[in-house]
C-alpha cells in the first residue's frame, strides 16, 4: 500500500499537534494514534481516537462490585477475574475508533459484527479509486476437499499465474467500464449510485468502525483465529497488536482465557474426569458425537 503525498502530510500533522487532556490516556494507544498500519497490498487500519485504558476497567468493575473486589488487590488479578468469569460490563468502558480500508468481499465478512457503529465511504457521492486486491502468490489457494469454506492446495506455475492474469484483466475491465459509464464531458454519463454495481468485490472501500472492547475481543476470537479467511485475519492480526499496546493487562487476559483456551461440554469436562480417573474412554463410550470427539482430541489428545 502507498499512501499519497497529501494523506502522508495529513497524518504527520495531526501526529505533530499535542493538546493537552485532562482524561486517563495510554503510552501504547498514543503511539499508534493516526498511524497507517499497511494490510494486503492496498489496505490500511488506524486509530483515530480511543477512549479508556486498564485502569478504566478495574475502576469500572470496583464501582460495579465495590467491596466485593477486595480479594482482588492488583489490576491484572482483578482484570483476569473478569475475564475468566465473563464479566463483560468493565470491558465496555473502554472504546476505540478505526479507520478501515479494505475490499468489498472483507468488508461484507465483516459488517457481519453488528455491535460497532459503521459510516463507510459513499460511492453514491463519491467516485471509488482505482484499487483492488490481488492476492500473492502465496495466497493463491484450490477449493479445500474437506472444508466447503476452506482453502486446500496452493496453486502453481502456469495456473497461478493464468488465475492472477484473469483476476487483474477483469477489475481493470470492469473499472474502464465503470468510468465510462460516469459522467463525462459532452454526455450525461450514469449517475454514481449505479455505475458502481458494474465493480468486483475485489474493489476497496474505507470505513470508520467504533466498537468497545468487550466486543472487538469477540471480533478479534473469531477473526484472528486460524480458520478465519486469510485476508481478514490479516486485519484482525494488526489489530491484535494495536490492542495489545493500548491495554496490555486486558489484551493478556484475552490472549490467554479466549485466544489461547478452550471451551469444554458437560460432557468433555465427564470424559476428562474419567480419563484423570484411570479409564481408557472411547469416543463410543464418552456419550460424544463424532464430530465433537475428533475436535476434542484435536486439543486432548
Amino acid at each position: 500500500m502507498t499512501l499519497t503525498p497529501e494523506q502522508s502530510a495529513e497524518i504527520a500533522e495531526a501526529r505533530s499537534e499535542a493538546r493537552p487532556t485532562l482524561r486517563a490516556t495510554s503510552e501504547g494507544m498514543e503511539r499508534h494514534l493516526y498511524t497507517a498500519h499497511e494490510v494486503l497490498d492496498h489496505g490500511l487500519v488506524r486509530v483515530i481516537d480511543y477512549m479508556g485504558d486498564d485502569a478504566a476497567i478495574t475502576q469500572a468493575a470496583r464501582v460495579s462490585y465495590g467491596r466485593g473486589t477486595r480479594a482482588v488487590q492488583n489490576d491484572e488479578g482483578l482484570i483476569r477475574y473478569l475475564m475468566r468469569h465473563w464479566h463483560s460490563t468493565p470491558f465496555e468502558m473502554c472504546e476505540v475508533k478505526f479507520h478501515v480500508k479494505l475490499p468489498v468481499f472483507v468488508a461484507r465478512q465483516w459488517i457481519r459484527h453488528r455491535t460497532a457503529n459503521v459510516n463507510e465511504y459513499s460511492a453514491r457521492y463519491s467516485i471509488l479509486d482505482r484499487e483492488f486486491y490481488i492476492p500473492a502468490p502465496e495466497h493463491l489457494a484450490a477449493q479445500s476437499t474437506v472444508n466447503n469454506q476452506g482453502r486446500g492446495e496452493l496453486l502453481g506455475g502456469a495456473e497461478a499465474a493464468r488465475v492472477l492474469d484473469i483476476l487483474r484483466e477483469d477489475a481493470m475491465r470492469a473499472y474502464d467500464h465503470y468510468e465510462d459509464m460516469l459522467s463525462q464531458d459532452g454526455q450525461k454519463g450514469l449517475a454514481r449510485e449505479l455505475a458502481r454495481m458494474n465493480l468486483p468485490a475485489n474493489v476497496y472501500t474505507q470505513w470508520y468502525w467504533k466498537i468497545d472492547l468487550h466486543n472487538l475481543f469477540h471480533f478479534l476470537r473469531l477473526r484472528a483465529d486460524a480458520h478465519a479467511q486469510y485476508e481478514i485475519r490479516a486485519y484482525a492480526e494488526v489489530m491484535c497488536g494495536i490492542v495489545r499496546d493500548w491495554v496490555p493487562l486486558a489484551y493478556a487476559a484475552f490472549e490467554d482465557y479466549r485466544l489461547g483456551g478452550a471451551t469444554l461440554s458437560g460432557k468433555a469436562m465427564e470424559v476428562l474426569k474419567r480419563r484423570l480417573g484411570g479409564e481408557a474412554v472411547t469416543q463410543e463410550t464418552s456419550g460424544m458425537s463424532k464430530g465433537e470427539w475428533r475436535e476434542f482430541e484435536q486439543v486432548w489428545g
